[in-house]
């Protein structure tokens, strides 16, 4: 049995008499460099391991007869060793003596429970989907990294308007020189902090995920009037009903790649990126001055996994990467053709949805769909009345019908490729 046993900021001296029992019967101690230096006085031979732990897996199998101890620290099943050598080595060869994580410490110094918490580290972790997945939680707990400080997670709190948390950075935890420091965003933005810390965010009472001026903003499905569009241009935007349909049938993960073809001023596009908010998506669009509101209304919403292309199919998408889910939508008579361009790019279990209002594009893609790319689609006419008031009398308003086409790309049949 090889024994994986946490030390703490106030080493050996903070060990359970279980654990010490076990380092000064061992044979060979391994550990980082740090954990190494506390452990001089025991007579095992020592080997100092890094973080390659594929060379520490290897050391290990070949050291399996002897009394081995592995030192890490605080909890090595909390982002540690042991998750790596468990799963790679089995279960059944380690018995794991657990210190208190340096996360478990933080949260008790600010004396909040950390069951319901997002927990995260920054060193595995981008800055982009961490500052997602914070926008909408209630506590944080994270690690961060030498590329990320705390001060740097603060200031990009303050960029994105994500000012509604107090922040506690807590420092050399366990150890004499131990401080936290509590404050908002804006005031930890400018400070220093040691390169041993973890930060705890905790949400303010009652206030909503976005700023102020978003309040009223929906996932999707926003009223047509919240996005910038050219007023000779107006009837042209996908409706929010349509939008509603189009995008629950896309059935957008949180991480989807996505396209919008023809994006105009990019309702889709922000409301599909809104969805897939750790993905990304792309709105292509070749008139300059849909591309320029497209531009604003990205602004606007404040969507940063949307990519606005300025361009033609299929030229500009070629260096994109293929999408999970693509909407195309155009009164054109090009629709047919754009569908027919983009299909192989479309990854296999894909859903394309096109929205048209012709019912000779509708009988040229159904065409196409169903001959040449051996799928069935699926069809919603759209006709949608909103009801108007004029001189204290209540009237409905009828909206020009629409067609909306839904294609799933099926999956590439292996027994049958490897028989022909």
């Amino acid at each position: 049995m090889i024994y994986i046993i946490g030390i703490g900021d106030d080493g050996i001296a903070g060990l359970t008499n279980a654990a010490l029992e076990r380092i000064q019967s061992a044979s060979l101690l391994l550990g980082p460099a740090n954990l190494m230096s506390k452990a001089q006085q025991f007579k095992a031979r020592k080997e100092t391991i890094g973080g390659d732990l594929e060379k520490l897996a290897t050391l290990l199998d070949k050291e399996a007869d002897g009394d081995v101890v592995v030192l890490t620290g605080g909890d090595p099943l909390f982002y540690g060793t042991a998750r790596f050598l468990c799963d790679r080595l089995g279960k059944d060869r380690f018995t794991v003596i657990p210190h208190v994580s340096s996360m478990q410490l933080a949260f008790a110094r600010v004396k909040e429970s950390w069951d319901e918490a997002y927990l995260t580290n920054l060193a595995t972790q981008s800055l982009g989907k961490v500052l997602e997945r914070i926008r909408t939680s209630e506590k944080i707990g994270l690690f961060t990294s030498d590329d990320v400080s705390p001060s740097d997670l603060a200031k990009a709190l303050v960029d994105q308007g994500i000012d509604y948390f107090t922040i506690y950075v807590c420092e050399n935890l366990g150890s004499p020189d131990e401080r936290v420091t509590r404050g908002s965003p804006a005031e930890l933005a400018k400070q220093k902090f040691s390169q041993l810390n973890v930060m705890v965010l905790i949400r303010k009472p009652g206030v909503p995920d976005r700023p102020a001026a978003l309040v009223a903003r929906r996932l999707f499905g926003n009223p047509d009037e919240l996005f910038l569009q050219s007023k000779p241009k107006r009837g042209l935007l996908t409706s929010s009903e349509v939008r509603c349909v189009a995008l629950s049938e896309l059935e957008l993960a949180d991480d989807s790649i996505f396209w919008d073809v023809g994006a105009g001023s990019g309702s889709v596009a922000i409301e599909a990126a809104s969805i897939a908010r750790l993905g990304h998506a792309y709105a292509i669009e070749m008139d300059a001055e849909d591309y320029g509101l497209l531009v604003e209304n990205t602004q606007r919403f404040g969507v940063r996994n949307l990519t606005p292309i300025l361009g033609q199919a299929p030229t500009a998408w070629l260096k994109l990467p293929d999408p999970d889910a693509i909407f195309v939508g155009g009164t054109g008579r090009s629709v047919t053709e754009l569908v027919e361009a983009a299909w192989p790019r479309l990854r296999p279990g894909g859903r394309l949805i096109v929205n048209l209002a012709s019912m000779e594009n509708l009988v040229a893609l159904q065409k196409l769909l169903t001959e040449n790319q051996n799928c069935e689609p699926h069809l919603w006419m759209v006709q949608i009345s909103r009801g108007n008031y004029q001189f204290e009398k209540l009237r409905l308003e009828s909206a020009n019908p629409t067609f909306v086409v839904k294609a799933t790309k099926p999956h590439t049949n292996k027994a049958s490729v490897e028989k022909s």
